[in-house]
């Protein structure tokens, strides 16, 4: 389990605030960009299957024509080959890209057919002739169909260009930029810079919320070209938003070709950063909450009748401790714990930042929060669906609203659901620790999410149980 709370940064006071979880630029009015855009869709894998599919069929007539007493040759090869196709396209520049991969999976497929056919028909089994001019055929078929297709798109490209935004500082992102638009064969156009200064010349660089927004719509902006690391950093939550309302945001190597990648644009190395919400992993996050919550808190329930009749006893009535804290996209729910401090009012419960110092409390209440058991109630919040076990710390609305204006990237941590822990807590960020680090940590789990990492999380906080240091 983890600590309430983290102390602020020095400096960094904390102060009322109307509560806001879209951090605000100086020039704008925040974040808040179409959302409701369908993501750009891959192009259709059904022409090159049918490019695929014909070749088969012409190779296979051909070797009827050799061997006609395997009718069945033609059906069993159009399976091998569609089966043997790679699963995920990798960006080509032509036909002859992709000719050692085609060719190879053609061999292969035909390899295989004359094993099978000599294994249980060995008196027909298929001669050197009849595989030789079979595989040449569909391999001749396969190049000058795909040919065909991969030419329809790169016109499609040269008529319709995708447009796109360049994220960096702007003299690196004019001559990146630049070298796009003298390569049009890429497909993409860009339309604006957004930098935090503007520079002479080239496209017009885009410094406020206003301009990148007027600019995302009027010009279906739908690829986004990151251009330098800082820019990554600096700009992560205005990339995440672009990359919230649809775009496909793309990391460019602008100086050396470092990435181990044969995606290219225009020369330039480039990679897929993935930033945008993973709404296709929610089922199987969710199916773990349940089940080792769930587990969990039937587990643990005498602990938790002890704990309240102890709590009872020494403390007065008033076990539970609600208070409401910020989820996932900026919704408030009740957290539930136990009791460990009687704050003076609301005031008080809504403010003060951590109560790990103070003096009045009892020792029972000390050994809950050192042992982290009086956080054991927010399993039920995880069953609920308010919380996961392993996301971002949860804060008050009060805290939110301070550190979603002074922080970049504090904000972001609200696209998933809050946890009970997470990568920030098991890299030893709990207590007093910087909130600057801990938006980093959190920031980076989402982006990097697995339901393998969410279960390296649990077993790590679970070893850290072992040696509790409280909160």
């Amino acid at each position: 389990m983890t600590a309430e709370s983290t102390v602020p940064s020095p400096g960094a006071q904390p102060g009322h605030a109307s509560v806001s979880v879209i951090p605000r630029r100086p020039s704008g009015a925040g974040y808040r960009f179409p959302v409701r855009r369908p993501p750009t869709r891959p192009a259709s894998p059904l022409p090159l299957l049918l490019a695929d599919g014909a070749a088969a069929l012409a190779g296979g007539a051909l070797a009827l024509a050799e061997a006609p007493r395997h009718p069945d040759l033609v059906a069993v090869l159009l399976a091998a080959t569609l089966l043997l196709r790679a699963r995920r396209a990798r960006p080509v520049a032509g036909v002859l890209d992709e000719l050692p991969a085609v060719c190879g999976r053609i061999v292969v497929a035909w390899l295989a057919l004359g094993a099978l056919v000599a294994a249980y028909a060995p008196v027909h089994a298929l001669s050197a002739r009849t595989l030789l001019l079979g595989c040449a055929a569909q391999a001749a078929t396969a190049l000058a169909s795909r040919s065909l297709v991969h030419s329809v798109r790169r016109r499609a490209l040269l008529r319709r260009p995708s447009a796109a935004l360049v994220v960096g500082p702007a003299a690196t992102a004019q001559r990146v930029a630049a070298a796009v638009l003298r390569h049009p064969r890429c497909g993409v156009r860009p339309v604006g810079i957004v930098a935090d200064h503007p520079d002479g010349g080239g496209l017009p660089v885009l410094t406020t919320d206003e301009e990148v927004q007027r600019a995302l719509i009027q010009n279906a902006v739908r690829e986004v070209l990151c251009v330098h690391p800082s820019a990554r950093t600096a700009q992560g939550p205005l990339l995440r938003a672009l990359a919230g309302s649809g775009c496909t945001v793309w990391e460019v190597d602008a100086d050396s070709p470092s990435y181990a990648t044969r995606d290219q644009l225009a020369g330039f190395s480039r990679r897929r950063l993935d930033l945008g919400p993973r709404e296709r992993d929610d089922l199987g996050k969710r199916l773990l909450d349940v089940a080792v919550s769930g587990t969990l808190l039937l587990a643990v329930s005498p602990l938790l009748l002890v704990c309240a009749a102890v709590l009872r006893l020494t403390d007065g009535p008033g076990v539970v401790f609600r208070q409401e804290r910020i989820g996932k996209d900026g919704r408030p729910f009740t957290l539930l714990k136990f009791r460990t401090h009687r704050p003076v009012d609301e005031h008080e419960s809504a403010t003060r930042w951590s109560v790990a110092g103070e003096q009045r409390m009892s020792p029972f209440c000390r050994f809950l929060r050192q042992t982290s058991l009086d956080e054991l109630l927010q399993l039920w919040n995880v069953l609920r669906g308010d919380m996961s076990l392993v996301g971002p710390r949860p804060e008050r609305p009060y805290f939110v609203a301070q550190f979603s204006q002074t922080y970049p990237g504090y904000a972001a941590r609200h696209r998933m659901r809050t946890g009970i822990t997470g990568l920030a807590q098991v890299h030893g960020l709990r207590g007093d620790t910087s909130i600057e680090d801990r938006a980093r940590f959190d920031n980076a789990y989402i982006d990097n999410w697995s339901l393998w990492q969410d279960v390296c999380i649990l077993l790590r906080t679970a070893a850290a149980l072992v040696r509790p240091t409280g909160s």
